[in-house]
């Protein structure tokens, strides 16, 4: 290989921007001692300092130049009106901030039957009982006591006051009845 291949691979290598040859110039000699991924993974030494054994500065010009600005050194204030600025902001700053956000409404916990079926001023009142019961001696009053004539397959009801009772009359005799008003001879 001769020296135009070797600086035709190196310019394929790493192509420089168009304003950026005088850099590439200034760093032509220093890019023939090392590889081209060593410089770019390391970079080229000795052209800040020739010193290898220094290190870089912590502080930047910008921290060594600039200064913080300072306050006169005094009071301008006094301490009470002070605090009361500050309360002034801290107050006025709720209010608006209270004006731009309100709190929203409590929402309204009614149930379905408070909402729909309770109806202002009733008042429920039991009403009498039609006549005296005895819940150890009276038979229950359910639904199927009170439409028994209705229901099908039932035997023949003895009294109204216990239809579901023990009814013999199904299977006794005609001539064994004595209660049945009725005849049956033929």
């Amino acid at each position: 290989m001769n020296s135009s291949e070797v600086n035709v691979e190196k310019r394929a290598a790493g192509r420089s921007l168009l304003h950026n040859w005088l850099e590439e110039r200034a760093t032509e000699l220093l890019d023939s001692s090392d590889s081209r991924s060593h410089i770019n993974r390391h970079g080229h030494r000795g052209i800040l300092t020739l010193d290898m054994t220094s290190k870089t500065q912590d502080e930047t010009t910008v921290k060594a130049t600039f200064t913080a600005p300072k306050g006169p050194g005094i009071r301008q204030k006094g301490l009470r009106a002070e605090l009361l600025e500050k309360s002034l902001i801290k107050m006025i700053s709720e209010q608006i901030h209270a004006e731009l956000n309100p709190e929203p409404p409590a929402p309204e916990l009614n149930s379905v039957t408070r909402a729909d079926f309770t109806a202002g001023g009733f008042k429920p009142v039991r009403p009498a009982p039609s006549k005296e019961r005895d819940y150890r001696s009276d038979q229950a009053i359910t639904y199927w006591s009170e439409n028994h004539q209705k229901i099908q397959g039932v035997t023949a009801v003895g009294t109204t006051q216990s239809p579901f009772k023990k009814n013999a009359s199904f299977s006794t005799p005609i001539s064994e009845r004595l209660d049945d008003p009725m005849d049956f001879t033929l």
